[in-house]
């Protein structure tokens, strides 16, 4: 298990778990909730502004832009939480908003917190919550269409102590995706079958990704990585914390996309196939394939009898998807 030379770096491997509340800030903030006994929650998006997760409604329903632009995101989404914390919620939060095209971002939570008795949802719910608030109260034009801008005013107000990778992408007029990606969640554009954009984790080292933190030691957002992504009608965004892509390859999220029409079905999908393999120790996922790559690995007398270490990684899986669509008013 890798570790870091102070607790506010720490990702304990396999503990991260996912934000299973679900409130709605526009018209109203509700109180949060945590999961049903099924533990999952699968939606798609509709409203202004939907924090934690998407309200429900009909599915597939396309976000109808605040202003003037002639695509926009239709938006479902789905979050398993890690098995151990189902009890307790979760860590990662998300959000999902009708300003300009659409704005996606998800905050994962740094589990290693919890071994300084602080709970680590309460960085990542409120860096959204703040995000969320600052789209409502001040709109994109404030902040220059810039999600990068966004994220320092989120960062600036939160005041739980504790840390998060985080990712907001932000489709702008000009069919024009921006992106801010702060450590491992990631993002892949989809088009036509083929992966035509994907984010880069930033790590320390090994399972231990740049974060926003409430102490200096952390990242800023000076040090988001930012993309700007042209797409086109029909591509389709996928979104998702580090549960996701630790434990799917990119070919199995374009087999997704490309099996399943209903944005929903398709977050579904791909949360359902990442948990499975999450708890495959047979499977030889992503996480492991890059740990070893790392220099992490099992005995030489396992590998001489043919062995070698495999298995998904437990976690919260967050994911988003988005199509891009024609707008109605454009149709």
């Amino acid at each position: 298990m890798a570790t870091a030379p102070t607790p506010t770096l720490i990702r304990t491997l396999g503990a991260s778990l996912s934000q299973s509340s679900c409130s709605r800030l526009h018209p109203h903030l509700l109180p949060l909730r945590y999961p049903t006994k099924r533990h999952r929650r699968s939606s798609s998006s509709c409203c202004r502004t939907s924090l934690f997760c998407a309200p429900n409604g009909p599915l597939g329903e396309q976000l109808t832009p605040e202003t003037e632009s002639d695509v926009c995101l239709c938006v479902g989404t789905h979050l398993i939480p890690h098995p151990n914390k189902i009890d307790k919620g979760g860590e990662d939060a998300y959000l999902v908003s009708t300003f300009n095209g659409g704005v996606l971002a998800v905050a994962d939570g740094v589990s290693g917190w919890a071994e300084q008795k602080v709970d680590p949802s309460l960085f990542s719910r409120e860096l959204m919550t703040n995000a969320s608030s600052l789209l409502e109260q001040r709109g994109l034009e404030e902040f220059s269409y810039d999600p990068q801008m966004l994220l320092k005013e989120a960062h600036a107000a939160t005041s739980s102590v504790g840390s998060a990778t985080v990712i907001i992408a932000m489709l702008e007029r000009g069919r024009i995706l921006k992106i801010a990606n702060v450590g491992d969640c990631g993002l892949r554009v989809i088009r036509q079958g083929k992966v035509v954009f994907s984010t880069s984790p930033q790590e320390h080292y090994f399972d231990c990704p740049h974060q926003l933190s409430s102490e200096v030691v952390g990242q800023t957002y000076l040090d988001a990585v930012m993309s700007t992504v042209e797409v086109m009608e029909q591509d389709t965004i996928v979104m998702g914390s580090d549960g996701l892509f630790d434990n799917v390859f990119d070919h199995e999220i374009v087999s997704a996309v490309t099996r399943y029409s209903d944005v929903s079905e398709t977050a579904k999908a791909l949360c359902d196939l990442a948990n499975t393999h999450s708890m495959d120790p047979s499977f030889d996922s992503p996480y492991s394939v890059e740990a070893r790559a790392k220099g992490f690995d099992i005995p030489l007398w396992k590998k001489i009898l043919g062995m070698k270490l495999t298995g998904g990684k437990l976690d919260d899986i967050t994911v988003i998807v988005g199509r891009v669509v024609r707008t109605q008013s454009a149709a």
